[in-house]
């Protein structure tokens, strides 16, 4: 189920929940950080990189609220915030996006909608808040400038392999099937069946063909991954 191994600010008073979210993402690979109130939250989610924070609303010194502020204003964080309450009325809710939450959810909750939620929060975050730069081994893509490198040489792509090698550098977590490329490049536009392999061709010639290492790989019968090695191989 994981798709991701990142970096998890739980803020939290009640130590039971706390350190049952604790335990459930340290098992599944993530390192977690920990704070009982929101003072010293605060100050973790200054002096670290987070992928999310997961954040109560009811906390000692500094609640959620006013903490979630902090971060969106004198912070300037963009980290996805999932927000955790036993405040469940709408003007509650509204509270919290208010604040800049990302994502609300009431307690009591399942473990596995936590995972859920934060790795949504997560994918959301990578795809398009505001991160220009992806970068797979020594291939990166500038959603911004539209320059793509490999190493130190720069790539020409025309529009159609571009748009491909973008969704792919989003989604190296997975494989991505042939039907989402086809729907993300055309939208409900019809194309010839040979058009998506024209075009992976293309990108594969640009990105692969001159060096040594191959990123784009094919997953036969359901359709392409770019990563370093693998996945299977320790």
């Amino acid at each position: 189920m994981s798709d991701f191994h990142g970096r998890v600010l739980v803020i939290e008073d009640n130590t039971d929940i706390a350190m049952l979210l604790v335990d459930f993402f340290t098992d599944r690979g993530h390192v977690v950080d920990y704070a009982h109130d929101g003072l010293t939250g605060l100050h973790l989610a200054a002096s670290a990189d987070h992928d999310v924070i997961i954040l109560d609303l009811a906390l000692p010194g500094l609640d959620g609220v006013e903490l979630c502020k902090h971060l969106r204003s004198a912070k300037r964080s963009d980290v996805p915030i999932l927000m955790l309450t036993a405040r469940d009325t709408l003007d509650d809710k509204l509270t919290g996006f208010a604040a800049g939450a990302d994502d609300y959810l009431v307690k009591p909750f399942e473990l596995l909608e936590v995972y859920a939620r934060v790795q949504s929060l997560w994918r959301r975050s990578r795809i398009g808040g505001g991160r220009a730069s992806l970068n797979v081994a020594d291939l990166s893509l500038d959603t911004e400038t539209r320059e793509v490198r490999r190493g130190e040489s720069t790539l020409q792509l025309n529009p159609v392999p571009f748009k491909i090698l973008q969704l792919l550098m989003e989604n190296t977590h997975r494989v991505v099937s042939r039907r989402e490329l086809e729907a993300h490049v055309w939208g409900d536009d019809p194309t010839d069946s040979d058009a998506l392999r024209t075009h992976i061709s293309a990108l594969r010639n640009a990105i692969d063909k001159p060096f040594e290492m191959k990123l784009l790989h094919t997953v036969h019968g359901i359709g392409y991954r770019l990563y370093t090695k693998d996945p299977g191989r320790q």
